[in-house]
C-alpha cells in the first residue's frame, strides 16, 4: 500500500473484494505512507508490515478539505455558546449558512460509516477469534479518530504509536530478504511513474505487465 487516500466507498468496495478471493489470509505491506483510506484498507488485514519511516494516518472523512468531525463540533460549539449568550448568534450565523442543506448529516453519515467499517474490518479478521475482538478495535477506532488528539488529518502514525493502540504491526526491518524484496519493488515502481509517461502498471509475479502511459498530444502552429 502506497496512497494519500480516496472515497470510502471505493475502499469498501475493494476491500470486500480482496476477502472474497483471499479470505482473511491478506498481509499489509506499507513501505512508505498508506493514510486515511489506505489506514482503512491496512486495518482489513490479519497483519501490517511497516517500516521505520512509514506510516499510517487518520481515518476521519472529509469533504474536499472539510473534516467531517471538525464541522460536527464546529456546529455543537455554535449550539452551545448560542444558548449560553444569544448575543454570539449573529457571528456563528456567518459561518453555518456556508453549510449547503443537509451537510451536516452528510458529515454524521460519513463518520458512522467510516467508523463501522474500520470497527467490523478489526473484529473479523485482524483480531478474529480474540475474545477481547470488540474492546481492541473499539480502542483503535478512538484513537485513528481523534480529531482533536490527531489536530490534523494529514498525521503520520509511526510504527510505535501503530504498535502501542494495539494494531498488529511488524517492522520490515526484521526480515532482510523480504525489506529488500519491498523496497526494490516500491522503488522500481515510484522511478517509473515519477520519469516516464506511465500513470497505471498493473504486473503480475511472472512479469507479466500491462501499462498505460499518458500520451503528448505536440501541435505544431505554421504562420
Amino acid at each position: 500500500l502506497h496512497t494519500p487516500g480516496g472515497s470510502i466507498a471505493a475502499t469498501e468496495s475493494l476491500v470486500d473484494y480482496l476477502h472474497r478471493v483471499f479470505k482473511d489470509d491478506i498481509r499489509a505491506i506499507v513501505p512508505q505512507i498508506a493514510m486515511s483510506a489506505g489506514t482503512m484498507i491496512a486495518c482489513s488485514c490479519a497483519t501490517i508490515e511497516m517500516t521505520k519511516h512509514s506510516n499510517l494516518g487518520p481515518i476521519d472523512p472529509h469533504f474536499g478539505s472539510l473534516p467531517a468531525y471538525g464541522v460536527v463540533e464546529e456546529f455543537k460549539r455554535a449550539c452551545k455558546e448560542v444558548k449560553k449568550d444569544p448575543s454570539k448568534t449573529a457571528i456563528w450565523q456567518t459561518i453555518i449558512r456556508q453549510y449547503s442543506p443537509s451537510f451536516l448529516g452528510q458529515c454524521e453519515n460519513a463518520i458512522k460509516w467510516s467508523d463501522e467499517f474500520v470497527q467490523k474490518q478489526l473484529e473479523t479478521v485482524m483480531f478474529k477469534g480474540e475474545t477481547n475482538a470488540k474492546i481492541k478495535a473499539k480502542k483503535i477506532v478512538k484513537t485513528l479518530t481523534n480529531y482533536r488528539g490527531n489536530k490534523t488529518h494529514e498525521r503520520h502514525i509511526h510504527y510505535d504509536e501503530c504498535k502501542a493502540m494495539g494494531l498488529k504491526v511488524s517492522l520490515l526491518e526484521d526480515g532482510q530478504p523480504l525489506q529488500d524484496a519491498v523496497l526494490t519493488v516500491h522503488h522500481c515502481f515510484m522511478h517509473t511513474l515519477m520519469n516516464t509517461a506511465a500513470f497505471k502498471i498493473i504486473e503480475s509475479h511472472i512479469g507479466r505487465s500491462f501499462v498505460k502511459q499518458q500520451v503528448i498530444q505536440q501541435v505544431v502552429l505554421q504562420q
